[in-house]
C-alpha cells in the first residue's frame, strides 16, 4: 500500500493525533490537507501553542488541549506520542472500545518501499545511525536518516524508491508495542534510563525488543557482546546474530584489539583499520563504529569504512567543540542526557575539565557518575532539577576529597555557563555533559546545546 491509497482508506474515519510535536506536525498537517477528519490533543493551552494553534484550526481541525486532553478518546484511529506509552489508562479504554492505536513510525514501517537499518539502545545510537548513514552515502546510495534522531519520515514516503535505504535511530517510547520489521538491527548497549516513563528497567528492556521481534533469518541483528542484556535479546532472536566487541570474544562480527579494528568470520580477523585514525575522539566511538561496520557490512566496503572515520567529524550537541577562547576550549556534549553517556565523555577528555551538569530527573541512579566526577572533573558546577541528588552522589563517593574537587550548585543555566568561563584558566576544558534531559528548563537536549553554544560564543574576547 503507498502513503496516499492509505489516505484514501481512512477518509471516514475519525482520527486522533496526540502530541503536537515535531514528529506528528508534518503527519497531522498532511492528514488536513487530505480531508481526514483529525482531533489533536495536546496538553498544553491555546495560549502556549501560540501560532501553532491558529495554523491548524485553519486547517480544520479540532482541538482537544489541556490537562484533560485525553478524556474522552473513543475515536476509529489514534496516532499517539513516543513520550505517550500504551499502557496509559486512556489509551487502554480506548483500545478495548475499539479504537486502533499506532504511531507515526508504526505507520511509516508498514509503507515504506526501502530497506531500513535501524538502532536503538541507551547510548550511542545517534552517532551510531548517523555514522551508518554516513557509510552507505560514501558507498553510493540515497540515503534518507531520521526517527528519533530529530526528522519524521512518513509524508517523505512518496518520494522514496526500493533502491534507497533508510536509517532511523529509534527510542525505547518509539518502540513499545510496536511492529516494525528493519532488515538490519542494532542494539548498541542497555544501561537504566527513562525510569519516570517506563513501569520499571524491565519494561525498558523488553520495549527494545521490539527492534528485531518481527525479523526472520534474512536478517540481521547486531549486539554488544559486552553487553550483559545482549544475551537475553539473542534468546527472543530468530536473525543472524553479528557481534561487536572490545574484548576480542567474538566468532562472527566487528572488535577492536591491540589498537585496531578488525571484522571476523568464524573465527578469523581481517584488519578494518587502526583506532587511532578514528577522527572523533573517545573509546565508546570505536564502538559505535564496530557496530556500523557490523550493521552495513553487506553493502559498504572496507575502504569506505576507513574513509569516513577519518573525515566525519561527530554528531552535533555530542562533544562538538564549540570554541577556543583565550586558550580554554569549550565543548558541547547536551546530548549525554544519561550519566553512562557523561561518564563516556569524560573518558574522552585529554584533561580533567570544569563539567556543567544537571538537568530533568529521569529517576536514573547517580552513584556512578557520582564516582566519575570525583576521578575525572576537575570541577563541578550544578545546575537544573537534579543538582542536589549529583552533589549529593559527588559527596557521597568514596573518591570524593573536598580538596580534589570544588563543586558549585547554580541555577540559572547562562550564570552556570559564565561561573565556569570565569573559572577557566588557559589550557583548560569547559564541558556541558548534563547526564540527565533537558526538559527542566529546555524542549529538548538540541535547545539545550544550541543555547550552550550561543552563550559561549557571545563570551567577550
Amino acid at each position: 500500500m503507498t502513503l496516499s491509497e492509505y489516505l484514501n482508506s481512512i477518509q471516514n474515519k475519525r482520527i486522533a493525533v496526540i502530541g503536537l510535536g515535531v514528529s506528528n506536525k508534518p503527519w497531522i498537517e498532511l492528514l488536513l490537507r487530505s480531508g481526514c477528519c483529525v482531533t489533536v490533543c495536546d496538553q498544553r493551552s491555546a495560549e502556549a501553542m501560540g501560532e501553532e494553534y491558529a495554523h491548524f484550526v485553519a486547517l480544520g481541525a479540532e482541538m482537544k488541549l489541556g490537562e484533560k486532553y485525553l478524556d474522552g478518546l473513543d475515536h476509529d484511529i489514534i496516532f499517539r506520542t513516543p513520550g505517550l506509552l500504551p499502557f496509559d489508562e486512556h489509551l487502554q479504554t480506548a483500545q478495548s472500545s475499539g479504537s486502533v492505536l499506532t504511531s507515526e513510525m508504526e505507520l511509516f514501517f508498514s509503507l515504506c518501499p526501502c530497506r531500513v537499518l535501524a538502532v536503538t539502545g541507551s547510548d550511542g545510537k545517534t552517532t551510531t545511525t548517523t555514522i551508518i548513514s554516513e557509510l552507505l552515502k560514501e558507498a553510493g546510495y540515497r540515503v534518507h536518516l531520521g526517527g528519533n534522531i530529530g526528522k519524521p519520515l512518513l509524508c517523505e514516503l512518496p518520494d522514496m524508491h526500493e533502491d534507497d535505504f533508510v536509517v532511523l535511530e529509534l527510542s525505547s517510547f518509539q518502540l513499545h508495542s510496536m511492529n516494525c520489521h528493519p532488515h538490519v538491527a542494532v542494539i548498541t548497549n542497555l544501561t537504566p534510563n527513562h525510569l519516570d516513563k517506563h513501569k520499571d528497567f524491565q519494561d525498558y528492556i523488553d520495549a527494545k525488543r521490539a527492534i528485531f521481534a518481527q525479523q526472520d533469518k534474512r536478517d540481521i541483528l547486531v549486539l554488544n557482546r559486552n553487553d550483559e542484556h545482549s544475551e537475553y535479546y539473542a534468546a527472543f532472536a530468530n536473525s543472524r546474530l553479528l557481534y561487536f566487541s572490545d574484548c576480542g570474544n567474538v566468532e562472527d562480527g566487528a572488535i577492536y584489539e591491540e589498537g585496531a579494528l578488525y571484522r571476523v568470520h568464524a573465527g578469523n580477523k581481517s584488519k578494518i583499520m587502526d583506532a587511532v585514525d578514528i577522527r572523533i575522539p573517545g573509546h565508546h566511538n570505536i564502538l559505535n563504529y564496530l557496530a556500523a561496520f557490523l550493521a552495513t557490512q553487506e553493502y559498504v566496503d572496507d575502504d569506505c569504512c576507513r574513509r569516513v572515520a577519518m573525515r566525519f567529524a561527530g554528531v552535533e550537541h555530542r562533544l562538538e567543540q564549540v570554541r577556543l577562547r583565550r586558550g580554554v576550549l569549550y565543548i558541547n556534549d547536551s546530548i549525554a542526557s544519561s550519566p553512562t553517556r557523561t561518564i563516556a565523555g569524560l573518558r574522552a577528555m585529554k584533561r580533567k575539565p570544569i563539567v556543567i551538569a544537571g538537568g530533568y530527573d529521569k529517576h536514573i541512579p547517580f552513584e556512578p557518575l557520582g564516582d566519575a566526577l570525583c576521578q575525572l572533573a576537575a570541577a563541578v558546577i550544578l545546575c537544573g532539577d537534579t543538582a542536589e541528588k549529583i552533589q549529593k552522589a559527588i559527596c557521597n563517593s568514596p573518591y570524593y576529597a573536598a580538596s580534589a574537587l570544588e563543586y558549585r550548585i547554580i541555577d540559572d543555566f547562562t550564570e552556570a555557563v559564565h561561573a565556569a568561563a570565569e573559572q577557566a584558566q588557559e589550557g583548560d576544558i569547559v564541558l556541558l555533559s548534563p547526564a540527565c534531559a533537558a526538559f527542566d528548563r529546555f524542549k529538548n537536549f538540541a535547545e539545550r546545546g544550541k543555547t550552550f553554544k550561543k552563550i559561549v560564543m557571545e563570551l567577550p574576547e
